[in-house]
């Protein structure tokens, strides 16, 4: 069967990348080994977690903060099951909307696994075997949990963000190896609903590549939950049984160790590129030492007519960053010229409150040599803040000290994962701190942190601190 396009994986980048190459009149097919298409983000990562987060943030609410709204709760109790089973209806509906899609574009969808019989041809696997072909293909495979050996990743005491969210009965305790985003928001989750939860980072601060500031403060919000941490640690064993499991911890540079006994171990230490069994060796297909898919400006890999996305390729494994990379893909292959800044993709931590941020850190401009100036204001100031009790975090913006063009911007509380766009916004046409100080911000609202905060980069001029 002959397709102008294939996109194998259907993942936020590659049911995207297929509705557009099918708008732009493409006949496009997309191969999916699993029964349910969405990808890792919707059936098992992003739309499901966020879900758990929402109802254990209502949840944690009702038992602290509802008496100082006025609200009385005379039997309070947690239903983890219900709320299991409306992560798992939410997650139905989404996925039964990416069918929707399909259909609606005319994209014809094949279930089984998908590889390469040459640059050209793809086998799919799946009740019967059947090869289809197309000049263009995509490959939008995404990626797992890294699970080291040592770790002995059981699925049952020591797991990943996969089972932790099927978990339908309270843990007492939990220990998350990882202090990145995964391992920050589903810790969170449970930390909420109240298990006792400890955190093993090698590094010496949360979130990675974050700014430090963002990091310290989410720290201090999550220790308020009970967290407890171990920055500059080492995990050297995690053994489980049918009931618990134990975890081995060493600090680093140091021969001091201990262990921590808990019901789950929960592996967050990252992800790797799905490439497993494509059948890559039949291309001219190139990996580099991470596992990933090489590709150039244009998303090509060395094989001519096979293009790469998402989570397979370098960059952040975000799924907003693997759409835009598959509507470039099919914008560029109908003689579009399509453009992607991968320095204004943001980044959102799905805790609460939220975290967000946009362009370069402190720590990269010092790196690169760059002056800069910083503005910062913080939510306990805001009146909409202080109205809903979401006073904690802040906003920090970084502008060149010469120019005062806008070259980060970095943001933790109420609503932030919305609100960063308005910096990602001006940001894309390369806007001052001055002007996002004089734009008009309704009041009372948490944006106007963000004017607050440029105002501070200006000058130093905020109005209400």
């Amino acid at each position: 069967m002959k397709f102008d396009m294939i996109v194998i994986g259907s993942g936020p980048g590659g049911y995207v990348a297929a509705i557009r190459a099918s708008q732009l009149g493409m006949k496009t097919a997309i191969v999916e080994k699993y029964s349910t298409l969405g990808g890792t983000c919707l059936n098992v990562g992003c739309i499901p977690s966020k879900a758990l987060l929402d109802s254990s943030e209502h949840y944690y609410n009702a038992k602290h903060h509802f008496t100082e709204h006025g609200i009385g709760l005379s039997s309070l109790k947690l239903d983890l099951k219900q709320m299991i089973q409306r992560k798992a209806e939410v997650v139905k509906q989404t996925c039964a909307g990416v069918d929707y899609l399909m259909k609606k574009n005319k994209i014809e969808v094949f279930e089984g696994h998908g590889s390469f019989v040459d640059a050209k041809t793809v086998l799919v696997r799946g009740k019967q075997e059947q090869k289809i072909s197309a000049n263009k293909i995509i490959i939008a495979t995404g990626s797992k949990p890294i699970t080291p050996e040592a770790f002995n990743y059981d699925k049952n005491r020591v797991i990943t963000s996969t089972e932790a969210l099927l978990i339908d009965k309270l843990p007492k305790k939990m220990v998350v190896i990882g202090g990145g985003v995964i391992g920050l928001e589903l810790g969170s989750v449970f930390a909420r609903l109240g298990t006792e939860v400890e955190v093993v980072e090698f590094q010496d601060k949360l979130l990675g590549t974050m700014d430090k500031d963002l990091a310290k403060e989410l720290q201090k919000s999550m220790k308020k939950l009970g967290v407890k941490f171990h920055l500059k640690h080492k995990v050297t064993s995690v053994k489980g049984t049918k009931t618990s499991v134990t975890v081995g911890v060493q600090k680093r540079d140091s021969e001091e160790t201990f262990e921590i006994k808990a019901d789950y171990c929960l592996i967050a230490i990252g992800r790797r590129p799905y490439t497993h069994n494509l059948g890559l060796e039949n291309t001219k297909v190139e990996l580099d030492d991470r596992g990933r898919i090489k590709t150039d400006h244009h998303l090509e890999t060395a094989e001519p007519g096979i293009f790469a996305i998402g989570d397979v390729v370098a960059g952040a494994m975000l799924a907003h960053k693997a759409e835009d990379e598959g509507v470039f893909v099919a914008e560029y292959l109908n003689g579009q010229k399509p453009h992607i800044d991968y320095n204004l993709i943001p980044g959102v931590v799905y805790t609460w409150p939220e975290v967000a941020a946009v362009g370069k850190t402190e720590a990269e401009l010092k790196e690169a040599g760059v002056e800069y100036k910083v503005g910062k204001f913080p939510f306990k100031a805001l009146g909409r803040a202080r109205a809903s009790m979401d006073t904690q975090g802040f906003v920090k913006v970084l502008a060149d000290k010469k120019t005062d063009e806008l070259l980060g911007v970095h943001m933790i509380g109420a609503r932030v994962a919305d609100v960063i766009m308005e910096a990602v916004s001006l940001m894309e046409f390369r806007a001052s701190a001055e002007d996002m100080a004089r734009i008009c911000h309704p009041h009372p609202t948490y944006t106007e942190a963000v004017k607050e905060a440029a105002m501070a980069a200006t000058e130093n001029r905020p109005i209400h601190i």
